[in-house]
């Protein structure tokens, strides 16, 4: 690894190619959520927890007519908005993170979403990779999405040896940009389940076999 480290040169000159490299490769990757408010795209990340984004598009529609503001999510009884959120798993859960950050929201926010990553993540069941989502997806990224694809090809491809994922957040952010911080996370995940994957990485096949000691080309 030592050798393929050095053969590929270092992190920081690395960055920019990888960049340019997946921008080109896939143009198209953006969130798979689908909202039309901040409201709305804090529920979908919110309920995107342990479930696919695929599935989580499948109960928005109709919650998203039912519940239009924050005292909406608050008007039913916690069981009403369970079994709307059934299908998105861990429902009791969610629902009660939900509820509590609608309460905050109106308490102390005013019923908006809050801008800044520090008040995001006092909202109950937003933890920083959601905080960062959601301020990402509002074209202010605060920090980078640090989630399993990420965590794997940053690590493939050299650019941290940690296993932390604010460990992990950190050595990207001395090295990435920061005009990138919001667009990276999802070159990275869309890069790791279209060509990079977890037990067959397609190295033949990757735009960015020189740029990494992990390659197999």
């Amino acid at each position: 690894m030592h050798e393929a480290r050095r053969r590929v040169g270092r992190r920081r000159a690395r960055i920019g190619p990888i960049v340019e490299r997946l921008v080109a490769e896939h143009p198209d990757a953006t969130i798979a959520l689908r909202f039309h408010s901040d409201l709305e795209l804090l529920v979908s990340v919110m309920l995107s927890a342990q479930t696919t984004d695929v599935n989580v598009n499948k109960v928005t529609p109709l919650l998203f007519a039912k519940y239009r503001g924050p005292e909406d999510y608050l008007a039913v009884p916690a069981e009403e908005l369970e079994r709307d959120i059934f299908q998105t798993g861990f429902y009791r859960q969610k629902a009660r993170a939900i509820r509590g950050t609608m309460r905050l929201l109106i308490d102390e926010f005013g019923g908006e979403v809050p801008r800044r990553l520090e008040e995001l993540v006092r909202l109950p069941g937003v933890a920083r990779k959601t905080a960062n989502v959601v301020a990402a997806e509002r074209g202010e990224a605060q920090g980078i999405v640090v989630d399993t694809h990420v965590r794997r090809l940053s690590q493939r491809l050299g650019l941290t040896r940690r296993e932390d994922p604010v460990r992990i957040e950190l050595d990207l952010q001395r090295l990435v940009p920061r005009r990138d911080w919001g667009r990276l996370p999802h070159l990275l995940i869309w890069h790791g389940r279209r060509v990079c994957v977890a037990r067959r990485p397609r190295c033949e096949s990757c735009a960015l076999s020189d740029l990494c000691p992990s390659s197999r080309v």
